[in-house]
């Protein structure tokens, strides 16, 4: 089975103990990557930005594990200290289908320069004036002040203010032409993945420091304790509100179909 999701801590995470079966051919890509390749299947099994999902749920069904949702994990507008009041002309964002494109879309519209990129550059293209402001994600979220950056708005505190709902970012998906039966059997596998990684986390750094951009086991355990949670576990009524409540936004804004 051709899987695939990507390097950050949350991910290697739930999967360490998945990726060992000898039927599970791994492939680990960033968030952004992984969006572009759902529209032509490229795998049975996948990590998906919410948004993303939204645009490949008649190709792939969302499972109800393995979710990174929740409260207080929301992408982050970045501004350099200096600029905090500047108006912004451009911004840098993570990826055109990642779901903090689209809340910045919801949050802010469209009435801005652009700019996609790698969501481990945008600190770097934000000190080097490339960039007004920079939404970012993952592992970067814990670290930007100590760059030297300021928050302007965290669009996760903005959801919440306007849904109540946990904010979701990224979901797992399989691909629907495999059946019912065999995705029942994937989502079964992936839930007792995540809950031998949660019984036993020591297990998992081995891998999940291998991938990992951030070195730093503080900020390493600190990304898995805010995007592995009861969501990830299970979606439940409230994540897939959540989800739906996503839904209705971009389609009332125009964004999605």
């Amino acid at each position: 089975m051709e899987i695939a999701f990507s390097p950050c801590p949350n991910d290697t995470f739930i999967f360490n103990d998945m990726v060992s079966d000898k039927d599970i051919n791994a492939h680990l890509y960033d968030v952004e990557t992984l969006n572009r390749m759902a529209f032509e299947e490229k795998f049975d099994l996948t990590k998906l930005s919410f948004y993303a999902w939204l645009l490949v749920k008649d190709k792939y069904h969302l499972l109800n594990v393995g979710a990174a949702l929740g409260r207080g994990c929301g992408p982050l507008l970045i501004v350099r200290s200096e600029d905090k009041s500047e108006r912004i002309k451009r911004v840098a964002l993570p990826g055109e289908f990642t779901t903090a494109h689209l809340l910045y879309m919801l949050c802010y519209g469209n009435d801005v320069e652009k700019i996609f990129m790698p969501f481990d550059q945008i600190m770097d293209a934000l000190a080097a004036k490339d960039v007004d402001a920079g939404v970012i994600i993952h592992e970067s979220r814990f670290i930007f002040e100590e760059r030297g950056f300021n928050c302007k708005q965290d669009l996760g505190i903005w959801w919440e203010g306007k849904t109540k709902l946990p904010i979701p970012l990224g979901c797992i998906a399989v691909r629907r032409k495999l059946g019912k039966e065999v995705i029942y059997e994937i989502e079964q596998r992936l839930t007792l993945s995540i809950l031998k990684g949660q019984r036993d986390p020591q297990n998992t750094m081995e891998y999940v420091k291998s991938n990992a951009q951030e070195l730093d086991f503080e900020i390493i355990k600190e990304h898995i304790k805010t995007y592995v949670n009861n969501y990830t576990t299970n979606l439940g009524v409230e994540g897939n509100m959540a989800v739906k409540k996503l839904e209705d936004l971009a389609i009332s804004a125009g964004i999605i179909r």
